[in-house]
């Protein structure tokens, strides 16, 4: 920092690599965020409290208070329905700045008196058959009402299209939805049925993806 305090950290050991940000502080040395090679990653408030937790799943993003603002899977590990990356922009402090794009762009900046120097932390963990994950967790009752609606929206739509290309209301009433809106409607009852919600709310999430 332009302070002299240390504000990066890089460690090696092995194979394995970490990049540690530090606060500018000199007495407490408090750390601000760790990024590690193999997937896992944790962003901290000033106060030290979680800000945003990655692994090679997917991540969350919590409020100062504690709760859950944003989950997130990683594209290429999370079975449909998936609640997709919208991008990260968040400041450590007036230096530093954590950017999450992808899996495998998450950068890190460091910008002081004209000068930036930028990492890129970011990992892209390959799936195979015989690949030992952990179990994904359970989708909370705002996520699964949010996957319910978007694929009660697109079956709207396909209904709008089909209603345009088809004008007789005889041909288009008869029209089934596309396969992959069944399939993710299915996976959508699956997981609701794995969640600890009500029995009023799965009625209700069954009823949207139904209807």
């Amino acid at each position: 920092y332009p302070s002299g305090n240390l504000a990066i950290i890089i460690t090696r050991e092995r194979d394995q690599y970490s990049l540690i940000v530090q606060e500018d502080e000199l007495k407490t040395t408090k750390i601000r965020a760790v990024f590690q090679s193999d997937g896992r990653s944790t962003c901290y408030y000033r106060n030290g409290d979680e800000w945003i937790n990655m692994s090679t799943q997917g991540g969350q993003y919590l409020d100062q208070a504690g709760n859950r603002v944003r989950r997130w899977m990683w594209l290429n590990l999370s079975p449909e329905p998936h609640v997709p990356l919208s991008p990260i922009f968040i400041s450590l402090n007036r230096y530093v700045g954590v950017r999450i794009l992808a899996q495998d762009k998450i950068l890190v900046s460091f910008l002081a008196m004209g000068r930036q120097a930028k990492f890129n932390m970011a990992t892209k963990a390959e799936v195979s058959a015989t690949s030992q994950l952990p179990p994904p967790a359970q989708l909370g009752e705002d996520e699964l009402l949010l996957l319910a609606f978007r694929v009660r929206i697109l079956q709207l739509f396909d209904r709008m299209r089909g209603c345009i290309n088809f004008p007789s209301t005889e041909q288009w009433n008869k029209m089934q939805p596309p396969k992959y809106l069944m399939t993710q409607a299915l996976k959508i009852l699956e997981l609701c049925m794995a969640a600890d919600i009500s029995d009023e709310l799965r009625n209700s999430i069954k009823a949207i993806v139904n209807a």
